[in-house]
């Protein structure tokens, strides 16, 4: 029971931090219909990739520069609540803002899977330090076992989003994605505040 609990926090911090539908909108703008099949797979499994490699090393970056966990834990519930501020707000479409110059590159680009759409759009500031966090309260295998599952998860529900952009974006229409955007900030914010509190009893303790 621990562990279907822990998985299923897991997932869903995963899923709306990379605000897959957010990737999508984006996607739309800068592809033609013909690259979505190409530009999907690519971005969504560099995301992954990116995501077990945090998963993996993150911590122990963390550590050689004498940064301690409940830290950034603290530091991670601002970020993401800043980024839930944003969404609620309809001031962001991304989990992470890019440059006007990166869109403008973006569209030039005859690939643009990798950058922006992979890095920074879907996996940003705000993944990584998901990431981290969730890492950081793994204690045995089966726990981190359990939030690479999640991961995998993650990059399914990615993929098939930005596989079938079109479609959600049909059905939704404009304000259906400005609806779920805020939606998914508000579970952001819910679970900032959670990365916050334990952060500080952390610092405090």
């Amino acid at each position: 029971m621990h562990l279907l609990h822990l998985f299923l926090y897991d997932t869903i911090s995963l899923i709306t931090i990379l605000n897959p539908l957010a990737a999508a909108a984006v996607m739309l703008s800068l592809t033609e219909p013909e690259e979505v099949k190409s530009v999907s797979g690519t971005a969504s499994f560099t995301a992954f990739i990116a995501l077990v490699a945090t998963m993996l090393v993150g911590e122990t970056v963390l550590k050689l520069f004498g940064i301690n966990l409940p830290s950034i834990k603290a530091i991670g519930g601002v970020v993401l609540l800043v980024v839930s501020l944003n969404m609620i707000q309809g001031n962001e479409i991304t989990p992470t803002k890019h440059t006007a110059e990166e869109s403008s590159a973006a569209s030039q680009k005859e690939n643009i899977a990798i950058v922006p759409m992979a890095i920074p759009i879907i996996f940003g500031p705000g993944a990584i330090t998901t990431v981290i966090v969730l890492n950081t309260d793994t204690k045995v295998i089966s726990e981190k076992i359990t939030l690479f599952a999640s991961i995998v998860i993650s990059y399914l529900v990615i993929f098939l989003t930005l596989r079938y952009a079109k479609y959600i974006s049909n059905i939704l229409g404009v304000h259906g994605m400005k609806i779920a955007t805020r939606i998914v900030g508000i579970i952001i914010g819910a679970i900032a505040m959670n990365f916050l509190i334990n952060g500080i009893k952390g610092i405090w303790m």
